[in-house]
């Protein structure tokens, strides 16, 4: 029998999130989204991501809570087990958790990362979690798109709209 593949064990149910991030090598990244339709964008931030510390966690907005963001009926796409089992394959993302809640703040405050990530759609002063953050000394980045991409639009376009 084949073993699964090692980038399942990246993937951590969000009870368990502070004993196996205590593992990991500090500085300490976190950030979030919904990562449904992987494409160029998204791998490209995760690893700028990564680069700017020494380990990354990225956590993932539920099936529910993506519902919740009004992204459309059909959305998510792939379910949470597959987009968390995608994203856990990439070298650059140690550990995958996800969140219920709208926000990933009860994370965030929980892991204390050292840095606080988004996309550049994002001002570091409305990031959730920026002013916690920055309160125990981290800091918070937003990261420019180095390609403009995004699942909406490609969906669009497979739909032939």
């Amino acid at each position: 029998m084949v073993p699964p593949p090692d980038f399942e064990t990246r993937i951590c149910a969000p009870q368990d999130i502070i004993t196996r991030a205590v593992a990991l090598a500090r500085p300490l990244v976190f950030t979030n989204g919904v990562f449904d339709i992987l494409h160029r964008g998204h791998v490209t931030y995760l690893a700028q991501a990564r680069a700017l510390g020494a380990s990354l966690v990225l956590a993932l907005n539920s099936d529910a809570s993506v519902k919740r963001l009004g992204k459309g009926d059909d959305r998510p796409i792939n379910t949470l087990a597959d987009r968390a089992a995608v994203v856990a394959a990439l070298r650059c993302v140690d550990l995958v958790t996800w969140f219920e809640t709208d926000t990933p703040l009860e994370l965030i405050l929980a892991l204390k990362p050292d840095l606080l990530v988004k996309g550049g759609d994002w001002k570091p002063e409305a990031i959730v979690g920026a002013r916690e953050v920055q309160g125990w000394g981290g800091s918070v980045h937003s990261i420019a798109f180095a390609h403009q991409r995004s699942t909406t639009d490609l969906l669009t376009r497979v739909r032939g709209k």
